[in-house]
């Protein structure tokens, strides 16, 4: 056997071996379903209503709550929240059932005086 013919074997055998790698190690691949799309809704708004401010009982001039109505009940697991105030930077947290919404005001407290506008943001 010549030198050349042990070198074309050789080179064979390595092409061989790295397909039966590449063949391998694809095989064991898997891809899980995804989804993708595009579309459109149309997005409202809330009407506000029946807004009642729940003063501390020892110190009228901190608002302990806020209550209020929504026109439809939130979707389950709706984001709510308030903001007592337009200097404020505080956002309260609320809570629905069906339509009636309550939001604790107290850590930090609000104050009467700073309340000067009403913000409420609700979010599915």
């Amino acid at each position: 056997m010549t030198t050349k013919f042990l070198v074309l074997i050789g080179v064979a055998v390595v092409v061989v071996v790295m397909a039966g790698i590449v063949m391998a190690s694809t095989a064991a691949n898997t891809v899980p379903g995804s989804k993708a799309g595009e579309g459109q809704g149309t997005i409202t708004g809330y009407d506000i209503s029946t807004v009642h401010y729940q003063l501390n009982a020892t110190d009228p001039s901190k608002i302990d709550a806020v209550t209020f109505k929504l026109d439809s009940a939130p979707t389950a697991g709706s984001t709510i929240k308030l903001k007592v105030g337009s200097a404020s930077t505080t956002w309260y947290s609320c809570t629905t059932v069906s339509t009636a919404a309550t939001c604790s005001t107290v850590a930090p407290a609000a104050s009467v005086a700073a309340a000067n506008e009403l913000k409420v943001v609700v979010a599915q």
